[in-house]
C-alpha cells in the first residue's frame, strides 16, 4: 500500500492530466477507496492546491489552472524525453542566447534517479549533432558542467586548449555561458591574470571545482559585450578599422556584433573594428556589404579595398567598349 505522500502525488500527477476525474474513476486508478480520495483531496486543499468539485454522482474533481503550479511528476519516458528535448533546445540555441534550456536541463538531471541519469549519459553517448558548416561540436556534458560551474558561485580548475592548439590549465571563476547563435562562449574571471576572460566552450576539456567560495565585486561586465568585443576583435592577423555614415543600429545590420565591435561617431556615423586573417580577406568581406564606407586603418586592407574597386571599374569599362 502507498504511503500518505506517495498517494498524494499520484492524486496531483492524475489532476494535472486530464480536465476532471470522477471520484470513482480516481479510486480505481489509486487502487483505493472513494472515502480514501475524498480525504486525500482535502488534504491537497490544505496544502493550498485549488481542487474544485462538482456534486453528484457524475460529479469529479479538477485542478484550476493558473492558482498554483503542481509538482511536475514525470514517467522514466517522460522525464528522457524532456531532458533529450532540453538538450537540443541547448546545443542549437533554439531558444535564442538566454540559457533557459540549459539551466532547465541542469536542474532536472539534478533530481534525475540514478538509472534515468545514467539512461541519458548512454544517450548523450550515442547522439551525434550535426553542426553548421565548419562549426565544431559542444557536448552537451561540457555545457552542462560549464552551467553547473557558474551556478555554484566557487572557484573552478579548467583545461583548455586555445586557437592555436596549446594546452593550459588554468584556475578561473564562472561567471556565465553566451550563446551567440553560432558557438557557446564561457565567461570567467581569469585568476592569475585577474581579469575577464571569454572561452569557446568547444575548446574546454575539463571544469573541476575547487571548493572555493567566489565573491563578485560590483561593477560586473556586461557577458554578451565581452563575448561580442572577443570575437570581433581578436586573435585575428589583421584589425581594420572603418567608418560607415549610418547610424548604429543600421551599422549592426551591415555588420553583425559577432563580427565587429561598433563605437558611434556622433548621429549619423559609426566606427567599426573588424578582425581578419588577411589584408585581402578583409578588404574581399568590406567590398561584400556593398555599402559606402572609408577605412581609417591599416594602409595594407585600404589599397586591397582600392585594387578591387579598380579591378571591378575596368572590368566594366572593357564591357561597355
Amino acid at each position: 500500500m502507498l504511503s500518505t505522500s506517495a498517494r498524494l502525488l499520484r492524486l496531483v500527477s492524475l489532476l494535472a492530466v486530464r480536465p476532471a476525474w470522477t471520484c470513482g474513476e480516481l479510486a480505481e486508478r489509486m487502487e483505493v477507496t472513494e472515502r480514501t480520495v475524498r480525504r486525500d483531496v482535502a488534504r491537497l486543499r490544505e496544502l493550498g492546491y485549488t481542487v474544485d468539485s462538482d456534486p453528484g454522482p457524475w460529479g469529479g474533481y479538477r485542478l484550476r489552472p493558473g492558482t498554483r503550479t503542481p509538482p511536475l511528476i514525470l514517467d522514466d519516458e517522460e522525464a528522457l524525453a524532456v531532458a533529450v528535448g532540453l538538450r537540443e533546445a541547448a546545443l542549437s540555441g533554439a531558444l535564442g542566447g538566454d540559457q533557459a534550456a540549459l539551466s532547465a536541463l541542469l536542474k532536472l538531471r539534478q533530481v534525475l534517479p540514478k538509472r534515468l541519469g545514467d539512461r541519458l549519459g548512454d544517450m548523450d553517448a550515442a547522439f551525434v549533432q550535426t553542426p553548421r558548416s565548419g562549426e565544431p561540436q559542444v557536448a552537451a556534458g561540457t555545457l552542462l558542467e560549464l552551467a553547473a560551474a557558474c551556478r555554484r558561485g566557487e572557484r573552478a580548475r579548467m583545461a583548455y586548449r586555445d586557437w592555436e592548439g596549446r594546452a593550459s590549465v588554468r584556475d578561473v571563476d564562472p561567471y556565465r555561458l553566451v550563446h551567440t547563435g553560432r558557438r557557446w562562449y564561457f565567461v570567467a574571471r581569469d585568476v592569475a591574470r585577474g581579469e575577464w576572460r571569454t572561452f569557446r566552450a568547444d575548446r574546454v576539456e575539463r571544469v573541476q571545482p575547487t571548493g572555493r567560495a567566489v565573491e563578485f565585486t560590483e561593477p560586473l561586465p556586461d557577458p554578451a559585450l565581452l563575448v561580442s568585443r572577443a570575437s570581433a576583435t581578436g586573435p585575428y592577423a589583421v584589425l581594420a578599422t572603418v567608418r560607415l555614415p549610418v547610424p548604429m543600429e543600421q551599422a549592426l545590420r551591415s555588420v553583425p556584433a559577432t563580427v565587429g565591435l561598433h563605437r558611434a561617431d556622433g548621429p549619423d556615423a559609426t566606427v567599426v573594428e573588424i578582425g581578419g586573417s588577411s589584408a585581402e580577406g578583409l578588404a574581399r568581406y568590406l567590398f561584400s556589404l556593398a555599402t559606402p564606407l572609408r577605412v581609417l586603418a591599416p594602409d595594407s586592407v585600404r589599397e586591397e579595398l582600392l585594387r578591387r574597386t579598380r579591378e571591378l571599374t575596368a572590368a566594366n569599362e572593357e564591357a561597355s567598349t
